[in-house]
């Protein structure tokens, strides 16, 4: 069986958390309304100290996203990365990502945000699988519910079992990039867990296990992706 390399996105793969990135993006666009971002913020808060109720933040996203048009969110997503998003990709983590293409490993985003942040985002980094939360869209325009299980704490060991089988891929060979406590299962059911900025409780675990940390950093002229170099990834650790 082949080798995987799971990579989560916000605060491992960027700098920024992409909610609040979108908030703000909502916000300058007339989209959304000062108390959602209040409320975005609050939910971020929750979510860095693993206290995150996902089923209520999810309601509140359904609630909002239901009834909208799918072609013109996914155009609006598209510019909003491009703009927003691209300038807070670590250099040294788009490099690590090459470094396990390069090694022949299957390579995938595995993230609770959706497809309109990953597939931009894998286009960068020469990532083709998104193990995403999938909402249901019907005649062009979503419903208002998600596919579930949601792909955020347990959901993740789902969704990346599922495609460790499609792919062909052992797991207990694989690696499994995180800065979140909530993706715990998942940094349990990988053979090599690589934690990247640890929120506190996960930095504690990764402590106590021996796990690698990494601390990936912005170029010092600025955010952006440029530039990536030669960083010393897990890889080269053995």
């Amino acid at each position: 069986m082949g080798i995987g390399a799971l990579f989560d996105v916000d605060g491992t793969l960027l700098a920024r958390h992409s909610a609040t990135l979108y908030m703000s993006h909502l916000r300058r666009t007339g989209q959304a309304r000062r108390r959602d971002v209040v409320r975005t913020l609050w939910y971020l808060a929750q979510y860095k100290l693993g206290l995150l109720d996902v089923e209520s933040a999810m309601a509140v996203s359904m609630r909002w996203v239901e009834g909208r048009d799918e072609a013109a969110m996914e155009a609006d997503c598209r510019t909003w990365y491009a703009g927003q998003v691209r300038p807070w990709l670590y250099p040294e983590m788009a490099a690590i990502v090459a470094s396990h293409r390069e090694a022949g490993h299957t390579t995938a985003l595995l993230t609770s945000a959706t497809r309109y942040l990953a597939e931009p985002l894998g286009a960068d980094l020469g990532v083709s699988h998104h193990l995403v939360t999938r909402l249901r869209v019907r005649d062009g325009r979503f419903t208002g519910e998600a596919v579930r299980p949601v792909c955020y704490g347990r959901g993740k060991v789902y969704w990346a079992e599922r495609f460790a089988e499609q792919q062909g891929v052992d797991l207990a060979e694989s690696f499994f990039y995180t800065d979140s406590i909530t993706d715990l299962p998942v940094l349990e059911r990988v053979g090599h867990p690589v934690i990247v900025h640890p929120d506190p409780r996960l930095r504690r675990v990764a402590q106590r296990r021996g796990w690698p940390v990494l601390r990936p950093r912005l170029p010092a002229s600025g955010s952006g992706a440029g530039g990536a170099g030669t960083a010393r990834t897990p890889l080269d650790r053995g």
